[in-house]
């Protein structure tokens, strides 16, 4: 015996789990819904599941932002597969799942509670999220490394040296009174 859900893999709630239990389900931002997801991007009334031979079958009811499955927007009815995707409009993603039960165990069926009983709201069941496993980062890395344009730190460097030779010849060529030597068309030389 197996037993169906979504995953809320992005979206208001990360992680939450909703049970699909029952023949008809509606999704949408309104609380009255089966599965009520409240995020600006569902429509009140977005989706409708339909439990049709053992298999839930989706189909969009005239939304906005739309619903798709592994990203192909719906026009029609789509029977879901575990692990399907369905997205409903660009933000939220939920993963279709099936989990299989013991068929020894004994288990209250709430489909068949569901047809005699009235609908009962329910409230989406809540599992904590797993954390992402945090790899090292390699002591290499795969990205082009920039190249820094050297000319101008060349060009600069030589700038200052002739600036300092010729600072140092002044000081020097004064610090020995060779002005003469140096330069015989100075007035006073000669």
């Amino acid at each position: 015996m197996s037993q169906f859900q979504f995953v809320m893999r992005s979206g208001p709630t990360p992680g939450v789990t909703f049970p699909l239990e029952g023949d008809q389900l509606v999704i949408g931002r309104d609380a009255s819904n089966d599965i009520p997801i409240n995020d600006a991007e569902i429509s009140r009334k977005h989706s409708r599941l339909s439990f049709q031979g053992g298999k839930y079958v989706i189909e969009d009811l005239g939304s906005t932002n739309g619903t798709f499955v592994n990203g192909q927007r719906l026009a029609g009815q789509v029977v879901l597969k575990p692990g399907d995707v369905v997205s409903l409009g660009e933000q939220i993603v939920l993963m279709y799942d099936m989990i299989n039960l013991d068929p020894g165990a004994t288990i209250a069926s709430p489909r068949a509670a569901r047809m005699v009983a009235p609908p009962v709201q329910r409230q989406p069941v809540v599992q904590p999220v797993a954390q992402p496993v945090q790899t090292p980062t390699p002591a290499y890395s795969s990205a082009p490394v920039k190249k820094t344009n050297m000319v101008p730190i060349f060009i600069g460097g030589g700038v200052l040296l002739f600036l300092c030779i010729c600072i140092g010849f002044f000081v020097w060529v004064d610090a020995t009174y060779r002005w003469c030597t140096f330069f015989p068309f100075i007035s006073g030389c000669g």
